[in-house]
């Protein structure tokens, strides 16, 4: 564990939208806002490794990320996966399987108060959504993951921060997102922050 006053080392594990893609800098992501957030006076955290990757599903998340975490000894981590298994249509109960051992790993690991998930963004409502299946099915395939990972950790005493509601701003905002057309731009990223930040200084006694 950290010395007393010393910064608590986060892991942000998930896919597109923990990594940024698209952001104009890593300033920009929303790991990185929320550790700026925080300031410097203990408890905060310390981002030591961003681990996502662009287009990664839960399968991915546990095959290539949780291996990674005996090394980096997190003491803080984040976890927001799901859109992917969506675009790739991965049956929902095998989303639940693998969403249910991501937050199984992290809870051998980490007390429920040093762990927030992250909902998943509605990327149909981009100029570029449409392109990645019909955007009324995946819109609700999206939201049922959300449940699903909700549920699973209410379920093991795991904050839960939804933001999907955030991300349908995009639709009259494109401020909101990414030049891509399709990823959350750092400014949607600073909203998301404004509400996870709040729930993260809970978790710390702030």
């Amino acid at each position: 564990m950290s010395a007393a006053g010393a910064a608590l080392r986060y892991v942000a594990l998930g896919d597109s939208y923990t990594i940024g893609t698209a952001t104009r800098t890593e300033a920009e992501r929303w790991p990185n806002q929320l550790v700026e957030r925080l300031g410097p006076e203990p408890p905060t955290l310390e981002l030591v490794a961003n681990l996502g990757v662009n287009g990664f599903t839960s399968r991915d998340v546990i095959e290539t990320e949780l291996p990674r975490l005996d090394r980096l000894r997190p003491e803080f981590a984040s976890i927001l996966v799901g859109v992917n298994d969506v675009v790739q249509g991965v049956p929902e109960a095998t989303f639940g399987a693998n969403a249910a051992l991501i937050l199984d790993e992290l809870r051998q690991r980490l007390a429920a108060d040093r762990i927030v998930a992250v909902a998943t963004p509605d990327y149909t409502v981009t100029p570029q959504g449409g392109a990645y299946g019909d955007p009324g099915q995946q819109s609700a395939a999206i939201r049922r993951n959300n449940d699903i990972l909700r549920d699973l950790a209410v379920a093991r005493d795991i904050r839960y921060v939804e933001i999907y509601d955030l991300s349908l701003r995009a639709l009259d905002d494109r401020d909101l997102v990414a030049d891509d057309g399709l990823h959350p731009s750092g400014r949607q990223y600073a909203l998301w922050v404004e509400r996870i930040g709040p729930a993260v200084e809970a978790l710390l006694g702030r």
